[in-house]
């Protein structure tokens, strides 16, 4: 049985939504100035004809593929997710799921391409790791968390955007609306 009225639940949403915080690695940011430049990473690849991958588990998994659906087909670039099951599943067996995403862009990722790393609680092992392999091959990251402040994810973008809440489903509806807003500002 629901507890929590649908009015309550959505002003709830609308709390968090107002209370999300943009930084890069070394500064807080005004929501409104991190997503300008979240977007500026996307328009520059656009512009250099570079790639975009995609990295969640879980419904983050899901999210980023609909958000490489927008931006194929709407923005026009070109944008990859990282969980197709055979190549992925290869992966975790030969060197494990916490190396899997890693493994992958290492193979793929060429300087100036973006990635994008989403997760719920900004602590899977194989998100973080991703984000090291694309700095070792210097592409751009923009990642998108929730839960703890001081999640690890935070910390690790280039761009950093942060929902102040511990329920699955408010995250990642805030992070697909971030992904929406940003792919159709792209059009």
């Amino acid at each position: 049985m629901i507890t929590t009225s649908f009015s309550a639940a959505l002003q709830r949403f609308n709390q968090v939504l107002e209370s999300t915080e943009a930084s890069t690695r070394e500064q807080p940011l005004p929501l409104q100035q991190g997503m300008e430049a979240a977007l500026a990473m996307f328009r520059q690849v656009q512009q250099q004809g570079q790639d975009v991958y995609l990295a969640g588990n879980g419904g983050s998994a899901a999210l980023v593929a609909h958000a490489q659906n927008d931006l194929v087909n709407k923005a026009r670039l070109r944008a990859h997710v990282l969980h197709e099951p055979s190549v992925l599943t290869c992966m975790s067996n030969d060197y494990g799921y916490p190396h899997a995403y890693a493994h992958l862009l290492d193979r793929f990722l060429r300087a100036g391409d973006l990635l994008v790393a989403v997760s719920s609680s900004g602590r899977s092992a194989n998100i973080l790791e991703a984000v090291e392999a694309a700095r070792r091959h210097g592409a751009t990251v923009l990642t998108l968390s929730g839960f703890a402040a001081a999640n690890p994810l935070r910390a690790l973008g280039d761009i950093n955007l942060w929902l102040p809440s511990d329920d699955f489903g408010e995250v990642e509806v805030g992070h697909q609306l971030l992904l929406h807003y940003l792919s159709d500002a792209l059009v």
